[in-house]
C-alpha cells in the first residue's frame, strides 16, 4: 500500500515531508505490539495517529479503549484504569472492570498521559512491563494482554528532571515516539486541510460553497495557529456557516483568529493586506517574523536592518531598494545560507536559530540545492 492510499484509507491529511515521514513509522510499528508514545501540542492530530496504528494492527478486531487521563478526577482514575473490589471505598457497592481488563487482547490509547499521579504511574508501569496489575481494594494479581498507546501534549522529559513523572515510566513509553509537528511548521498541509474540512462542513450542511479570496488564503496560510488543526477546523466551519453564501474574503477570517499564542503568552502579529501586491504582504511577513523571532542573530539583523528601517510593534514601511529585486524564495535562500554560515554550517544548530525543525531544514536545502557538507 502506498503512502498516498494509507493516508486516504485513516484520514491522515498532509503532504509535507513530517507527515510523510509519520505515516512510514505508522506501517513499520503497527504490527508490532510495542508501546507507542505520540507527542505533540494539543490540537495537532494525535488521536487521528493513534486509530491508524490501532486501525492497521493485528488487534484491530479486538476493542480499541479510549481514556482521557486530564478528564477523570484524581481521586477515581485509578479505579477507572484498574477496576475495584465491592466495599473498596465509600460508593463501591459492587465489583467492577478497569479500562485494562476490558482491552484485553485489544488496544488502550491513554491521551494526556502526563496527568497520571505518582502512585497511578506505578502500577502503570507494572501492566507495561508484565502485563500484571490489581484492582483497587484486592490483594490479587489479574493479567491483561494489552497493546498501549499514550499521547501527550506535555515535555515529559522536562517533567521527568523536575521529578513530576517517573523516569523509569518515561524510558519505558518512548520505545517508539512519533512526534507531531504543530500546523505552523508543516504550512504546506494547510490548504488541503482547509479544502478537507469544507467539503465535509459544506456535505453535512448542505452548503453550497463559493470560495475563498487570495488576501484570505494568505492570511490563513501565514497565520500561526497555535490550537493547531483543532482551531482551523473551527475557524473553517465558522467561514462556511456563517458566510459561505459569498466569496470569502480577508476580513471575514481575521475575526476568527486569536491574537494571542498561549503556548508563550506573546501577541501573534496577524497579517495585514494595505493596498499591497500579494508578494510585497509576503515579504514583510517574514521581515516581521525574522526580526521579532531572530534579532538576537548578528548576520541576520544586518540583512534586514540595512534595508528596513522597523520599530517593534509598529507598521512595516514600504519595501524599496535591493528587497524589491528579490522574490520570496530568494529572500528565504538568503536568511538560511546566512545562518548556516553563523553557525559554522552546523545543520541542528540553524534549525533551532530559524525555529523550523531539522527536517524541514533539510528539505528547504534540497530545494534550494545547497551543498550537504558540514557538521551535524
Amino acid at each position: 500500500m502506498t503512502t498516498e492510499e494509507f493516508q486516504k484509507i485513516h484520514g491522515i491529511v498532509g503532504e509535507s515531508v513530517e507527515i510523510k515521514e509519520i505515516v512510514k513509522i505508522i506501517q513499520q510499528v503497527a504490527i508490532t505490539d510495542l508501546t507507542i508514545l505520540i507527542t505533540g501540542e494539543s490540537g495537532s492530530g494525535k488521536e487521528i495517529i493513534a486509530k491508524a496504528i490501532y486501525n492497521t494492527s493485528n488487534r484491530k478486531s479486538k476493542n480499541l479503549i479510549t481514556v482521557n487521563c486530564g478528564a477523570i478526577p484524581e481521586g477515581i482514575l485509578e479505579s477507572e484504569l484498574f477496576g475495584h473490589e465491592k466495599g473498596a471505598f465509600t460508593g463501591a457497592s459492587e465489583s467492577r472492570k478497569g479500562y485494562f481488563e476490558l482491552a484485553n487482547h485489544g488496544t488502550i490509547f491513554l491521551d494526556e498521559i502526563g496527568e497520571l499521579q505518582p502512585q497511578t504511574q506505578v502500577k502503570f508501569l507494572r501492566i507495561l512491563e508484565n502485563g500484571e496489575f490489581m484492582r483497587v481494594g484486592s490483594s490479587e494479581t489479574l493479567k491483561a494482554d494489552v497493546r498501549v498507546i499514550a499521547a501527550t501534549n506535555q515535555d515529559l522529559e522536562r517533567d521527568v528532571h523536575e521529578n513530576k513523572f517517573r523516569a523509569d515510566l518515561y524510558y519505558r513509553l518512548r520505545a517508539i515516539n512519533i512526534k507531531i509537528p504543530p500546523l505552523r511548521e508543516r504550512k504546506e498541509d494547510i490548504p488541503l486541510l482547509f479544502d478537507k474540512f469544507a467539503t465535509e462542513i459544506c456535505t453535512e450542511n448542505k452548503i453550497q460553497f463559493k470560495g475563498i479570496s487570495q488576501p484570505a488564503t494568505d492570511l490563513m496560510f501565514n497565520y500561526s495557529w497555535p490550537g493547531n488543526v483543532r482551531e482551523l477546523k473551527n475557524v473553517v466551519k465558522n467561514l462556511i456557516i456563517l458566510h459561505g453564501d459569498k466569496i470569502i474574503e480577508y476580513e471575514d477570517v481575521i475575526k476568527y483568529l486569536s491574537t494571542i499564542d498561549p503556548s508563550n503568552n506573546k501577541n501573534r502579529f496577524l497579517p495585514v493586506h494595505l493596498n499591497k501586491t500579494t508578494e510585497q504582504a509576503e515579504r514583510e511577513l517574514i521581515l516581521r517574523a525574522l526580526i521579532e523571532l531572530k534579532e538576537n542573530i548578528t548576520d541576520l539583523k544586518n540583512i534586514i536592518v540595512s534595508n528596513v528601517h522597523y520599530q517593534k510593534g509598529g507598521a512595516l514601511p514600504p519595501i524599496n531598494g535591493g528587497f524589491d529585486n528579490l522574490s520570496l524564495k530568494d529572500l528565504e535562500k538568503q536568511v538560511i545560507v546566512k545562518t548556516l554560515e553563523k553557525t559554522n554550517f552546523n545543520k541542528r544548530h540553524t534549525a533551532k536559530k530559524l525555529g523550523i525543525s531539522e527536517r524541514t531544514l533539510y528539505r528547504k536545502m534540497k530545494d534550494y540545492n545547497f551543498e550537504m557538507e558540514g557538521n551535524y
